[in-house]
């Protein structure tokens, strides 16, 4: 270690400090050993950057928790949703299983009906399996659009996590 002036300013860039430049740290000698006012202005910001540090951890804390309790929100909407699916599932199968009992019965009584009651019917069975097939179409809609809203939902998540994974990684 060459001795140095004491008036140098230190050569270490307050925003870029790492335990690398903390341990590779060289102080110049005075007469009765290291500079102090050189050594207590590392340690300054020693303390400085540490304590940037700490903040930005607890502000990463912050922001995780934030975001833990937007996937629990998520959670409990797909919870929802699946629960809503389900209801419609059985709504649906619960209307085609009406109009298919209707559509026997009219069968019958048209077999005991002239020709018009026949035709009548028909016309009836005819707009039940339109509704039924109304209602399956709703259905897959409903489960395409709730397909993609997950996708994206995950998509989001994804992003969202990324983002955070890579400012954790660059602080490190």
């Amino acid at each position: 270690m060459a001795p140095t002036d004491e008036s140098k300013p230190l050569d270490v860039d307050i925003r870029r400090l790492t335990p690398l430049d903390i341990h590779n740290k060289e102080f110049s000698k005075s007469f009765r050993g290291y500079s102090e006012d050189e050594v207590d202005e590392f340690l300054d910001l020693v303390v400085s950057e540490f304590e940037r540090l700490i903040r930005t951890q607890e502000e990463l804390q912050v922001e995780l928790a934030g975001l833990e309790s937007r996937i629990e929100h998520y959670r409990g909407l797909e919870e929802t949703l699946k629960n809503a699916i389900v209801l419609a599932q059985k709504t649906a199968d619960e209307i085609k299983e009406a109009a298919l009992r209707e559509a026997d019965a009219i069968k019958r009584q048209a077999l005991l009906d002239a020709q018009r009651t026949r035709e009548d019917a028909q016309e009836m069975v005819k707009k039940s399996y339109e509704e039924v097939d109304r209602a399956r179409q709703t259905l897959l809609r409903f489960r395409t659009e709730f397909k993609s809203f997950l996708e994206s939902t995950i998509e989001m998540l994804e992003s969202g996590t990324s983002g955070i994974l890579e400012r954790l990684n660059h602080k490190s």
